[in-house]
């Protein structure tokens, strides 16, 4: 069995378990999420970071992405023990974005919505504007990061973990888990819920 077809194994075999009513039920809360602005934050945060991390201080922060001055952030980030404090200028300088929702309408591509956020929001990469994308409901982006990238060497989706994730590196393995997606029936939203749930044991967002 090669490695692929081993992987499509695992995923099937999760979404015949009780995993899948866990993954379904994250998918229906991407979809009613109503904080657009928030949720951006969190995935600025959460780079190089953890999603356990951006969670707490999403919740902690609450109204501050957008009330607080740059230093009263800062000062924030520290107290919670924030490795980055200094992307509390990144989130201020996102705030003329708090109508995210309205401009991502402007695309019929969630693709192209993805090359405009890279271009335009402080601290997105191709990784972070996945997952922000993922993270308020679409369905069709890959959030590539260290965990997926292990998980598809080690089956050898990939040859080996490219030194650097520039848009042709990251289009060229998204294209390659979209295979793995369409094989197995599901979205790349699920099919990163699982693979995650592979490698962590988790089903975060």
């Amino acid at each position: 069995m090669s490695g692929f077809d081993e992987l499509i194994s695992k995923v099937r075999n999760l979404m015949e378990s009780p995993v899948r009513k866990k993954v379904d039920e994250r998918i229906k809360e991407f979809e009613n999420v109503e904080d657009k602005f928030s949720e951006l934050c969190f995935c600025v945060l959460t780079a190089n970071s953890s999603a356990e991390m951006g969670l707490k201080l999403q919740e902690n922060l609450g109204n501050g992405f957008l009330n607080f001055s740059e230093d009263e952030l800062r000062e924030e980030l520290k107290r919670h023990g924030y490795r980055f404090p200094n992307r509390a200028g990144y989130i201020c300088h996102n705030r003329k974005y708090v109508n995210i929702e309205e401009i991502l309408k402007n695309f019929s591509d969630e693709r192209k919505a993805r090359d405009w956020l890279v271009k335009n929001i402080k601290g997105f990469g191709y990784k972070e504007a996945s997952h922000f994308l993922r993270n308020i409901g679409y369905k069709n982006v890959a959030i590539i990061d260290r965990h997926i990238l292990r998980l598809a060497e080690r089956h050898g989706i990939i040859k080996q973990i490219p030194n650097t994730l520039g848009r042709k590196e990251y289009l060229g393995i998204e294209e390659k888990l979209e295979r793995l997606a369409e094989e197995a029936g599901i979205t790349l939203a699920e099919l990163d819920l699982y693979l995650w749930y592979m490698e962590t044991g988790k089903i975060l967002k």
